[in-house]
């Protein structure tokens, strides 16, 4: 049965007994409604030469219809088995066309009626786009001449999407590779009507498989029959005029990638046994590399079933991993292999070393590289220059280095090595460009190439260009924006010879649009879209980052709201609301800095507290939450004691400035940040209510890690019950709004976390309030459920908070 709009699968819980209700879908105060009816604006997509822009359109919100569909949960997966695409995915309802010199937007012609449009993609030429378009049946392959803005249909309803893009055009430009439904598919198996042959039977042989809090993986056998079915696909050519090939025969396709000249094809297949432990990425594959005719010529790697990996976030698996085309070269493949057996607990001189195999691979691969931490990717340039990462989690370290690919045994050249949490020295990222086989390489003019940087300092944030001389390692600034009432993201190079670079400039108040920024010519700018706010209600708020310190001097900041009008001078005391979420770093230095800019275009969504300025609240969003474990210290070993400090020293600090009255504030948080939420109303008496949004509250249900914290259960069981709020829910008696989406996909944040913490808070007998919105993931996306979300959220706030 179709939801409509009687909410009969929400649980209320009053706070003073305990009812249960059966409530229709409210809708919150007309301020709040203002600002959550709004048209969004397209997104934005660019060919290569910046001649065309294709502007794609989607609804604001799905429906509770868009989400009652069928639905099959396995190996990780959520499909739809009808229509065989991600029940997840959010769809494009309209295509234009806009030259960039131009301004009349195209609408793209040929559509079909209620378009449902997905896995857009490039033509290798940029003359022409392959997208996907959702049925009631399947989905069908359509193609978009760019320059006449007409769309065509190639194929029928029978292209199978359950595993991601199913698309990928040949080097010619006039044909696409597509995963299609096989002719022979069986029929799935319905589980609820299936009689069970047997008990499911699972036997632990001793080895350590200590693994997250998996979602969604299979149970049984008819579970491994459906996944088989749905991944399964035959491989097809299809020309633009719409004839089409069997280019492969069914196989359970996990990915496929030509090579830069497009005249070799590298096929991943999945392979059995499969896993009820772990999701399909790491089930077993096999990797095999076709000519462009689909006959075989290697088979380039075998990855067993990877259920047991060592403990550690630096823990990989053993043998090839990350092997991928070189984009530089015709038809070369690059991959790692961990030289520690991949245990970061190994102590060894070189943890992994990077191989390259060229192209028919009749010999073997040849070394590259060795890194001393582990690998953390390759921007490749040309036979002499390429960059190269490593990295190492426990001590936030990354470094970057020159190598010569020509000179496999030369020893890198070291150019930064850095805290990787240390935004405020961040030197930027290389520019890349198309190749002639086009793909993303190095920029290189002579021996200079270009760094894009965000350019956060403790003064403010004022983003970069530079040159970098790749023989002195000595940069040179070339332009540096300095705006102090905006925001200017830089996005690429567009003319390294005319200093033409594409920005994006917005403010508190501006919505974000893209410019040419000339840095030769006087900084010249011409805009190139011209978006308009949606959000005039709120354009008069006032905003500003405030910086204050916790008392053991750590920095902290969060960016305040104030309603419009607000009079600084009187100092109204308002109710102040607190939004947050707590990140973990290794050294005070870089807790204290802030990526936060007062010029940032002012963009509530359905999880932000902004809304409730105008209902006469202060709101301090994005408040600093730092968890600080320095040397042998983890973050987590201070936890509690952190997250009070960190609440103290932000009530205090607007308090200080004298616009609140510090006892009424409330905080709130989603995921991560609704564990924060119970634990500060937990273990503090700072404030008057929280709300909780689709949080983890009882550690012990993900024993094997969560978060950034790596130790187990078993390891650290002082750490995970004193951290659960659940552990410690007889002190909980503060006002809280819980609230989860009934199909939560989140690794740990089972929909069962909230519903047994509601229990023991209500049979402890605190205030509390449950909400399990129908049909939603672990993000809300149906209109239905978050204008209610908001009308909760609103009632709640006034009852425990202003009144």
């Amino acid at each position: 049965m179709k939801l409509k709009f009687t909410l009969f699968s929400f649980l209320f819980i009053g706070f003073f007994g305990i009812a249960q209700e059966n409530l229709t879908y409210q809708k919150p105060s007309k301020e709040i409604l203002d600002l959550v009816d709004y048209e969004r604006a397209p997104s934005v997509s660019m060919d290569t030469k910046k001649e065309y822009m294709l502007l794609s359109y989607r609804n604001t919100y799905k429906t509770l219809d868009d989400l009652n569909q069928d639905e099959m949960k396995l190996g990780g997966l959520r499909i739809n088995p009808v229509t065989n695409i991600s029940s997840t995915v959010t769809y494009i309802n309209n295509l234009k066309v806009r030259k960039v010199s131009g301004k009349e937007e195209i609408q793209v012609t040929g559509l079909p009626s209620n378009p449902k449009i997905a896995n857009v993609s490039w033509s290798p030429n940029e003359k022409k786009i392959s997208f996907s378009h959702t049925t009631a049946t399947g989905v069908e392959l359509w193609v978009l001449d760019v320059a006449s803005a007409k769309a065509t249909k190639l194929t029928e309803a029978t292209v199978n999407a359950n595993l991601g893009n199913p698309f990928s055009w040949f080097k010619d430009n006039e044909t696409i590779l597509v995963k299609m439904l096989p002719k022979n598919r069986p029929a799935l198996i319905n589980a609820a009507k299936d009689i069970p042959t047997g008990p499911i039977v699972s036997t632990a042989d001793g080895s350590k498989s200590q693994n997250r809090t998996y979602q969604d993986l299979l149970k049984n056998k008819t579970d491994e029959t459906n996944f088989e079915s749905l991944v399964n696909a035959e491989l097809y050519k299809v020309n633009l005029n719409g004839t089409s090939t069997l280019f492969m025969q069914a196989d359970m396709y996990a990915g496929e990638t030509f090579s830069p000249d497009g005249n070799y094809l590298m096929v991943t297949t999945i392979q059995k046994p499969f896993s009820y432990i772990v999701p399909l990425s790491r089930f077993p594959s096999k990797t095999v590399v076709y000519d462009k005719a689909g006959k075989a010529v290697k088979t380039v790697n075998e990855v067993p079933l990877n259920e047991i990996i060592p403990k550690g976030f630096m823990a990989v698996r053993k043998g090839k991993r990350s092997m991928g085309w070189r984009a530089d070269t015709p038809a070369t493949l690059s991959f790692v292999e961990a030289l520690d057996e991949g245990d970061p607990a190994n102590k060894v001189e070189f943890r992994d070393e990077v191989f390259l195999w060229e192209a028919p691979f009749a010999g073997n691969p040849t070394s590259l590289v060795k890194t001393g931490q582990r690998y953390g990717g390759i921007t490749w340039g040309n036979d002499n220059t390429a960059v190269l990462f490593d990295q190492w989690y426990d001590t936030r370290n990354e470094r970057t280095f020159f190598i010569n690919p020509s000179k496999p045994n030369e020893k890198p050249q070291l150019v930064w090595d850095r805290n990787s949490q240390d935004i405020y020295s961040d030197p930027g990222s290389f520019e890349t460009v198309k190749n002639q086989y086009g793909r993303y390489v190095l920029a290189l003019e002579g021996d200079n190439a270009y760094l894009l940087g965000q350019g956060h300092t403790k003064d403010g944030q004022f983003p970069f260009v530079d040159e970098f001389n790749i023989k002195s390692l000595k940069t040179k600034r070339l332009y540096q924006s300095n705006y102090k009432d905006k925001i200017e993201n830089i996005f690429s190079i567009e003319d390294f010879k005319k200093g033409d670079v594409l920005v994006q400039i917005q403010s508190k108040t501006e919505y974000p649009n893209y410019y040419f920024r000339n840095i030769k010519k006087k900084n010249s700018l011409t805009q190139i879209t011209n978006f308009k706010n949606p959000f005039e209600s709120i354009k008069n708020v006032h905003k500003e980052v405030i910086k204050y310190k916790r008392k053991d001097g750590v920095e902290l900041s969060g960016t305040l709201y104030l309603p419009a009008g607000y009079d600084k001078t009187k100092k109204e005391k308002l109710p102040l609301l607190i939004w947050a979420y707590p990140e973990e770093f290794k050294d005070k230095n870089s807790a204290g800095q802030s990526a936060q800019n007062p010029n940032e275009f002012t963009f509530p969504y359905y999880g932000s507290f902004v809304y409730w300025v105008t209902k006469g609240y202060a709101v301090l969003d994005d408040a600093s939450f730092p968890i600080v474990g320095e040397g042998t210290t983890e973050p987590n070993d201070n936890f509690i004691s952190q997250l009070v400090d960190n609440a103290e020293a932000a009530i205090n600090a607007v308090d200080k400035l004298g616009y609140i009255n510090p006892k009424k504030v409330a905080v709130g948080g989603h995921s991560y940040g609704a564990f924060m939420t119970a634990n500060l109303l937990t273990h503090s008496n700072l404030f008057a209510c929280g709300i909780a949004r689709s949080g983890a509250y009882n550690r012990t249900l993900t024993p094997f890690g969560f978060q950034s914290e790596q130790r187990n259960y078993w390891e650290s069981p002082e750490v995970y019950n004193t951290m659960s709020p659940f552990m410690n829910a007889d002190k909980m008696k503060t006002p809280l709004l819980l609230t989860h989406g009934e199909a939560d996909n989140n690794p740990g944040t089972f929909t069962l976390q909230t519903e047994r913490y509601f229990q023991a808070l209500k049979g402890l007998g605190a205030p509390v309030r449950m909400v399990i919105l129908p049909k939603e993931s672990h993000g809300y996306v149906a209109k239905e459920n978050i204008l209610h979300l908001l009308w909760e959220q609103d009632q709640f706030l006034e009852k425990h908070l202003k009144n």
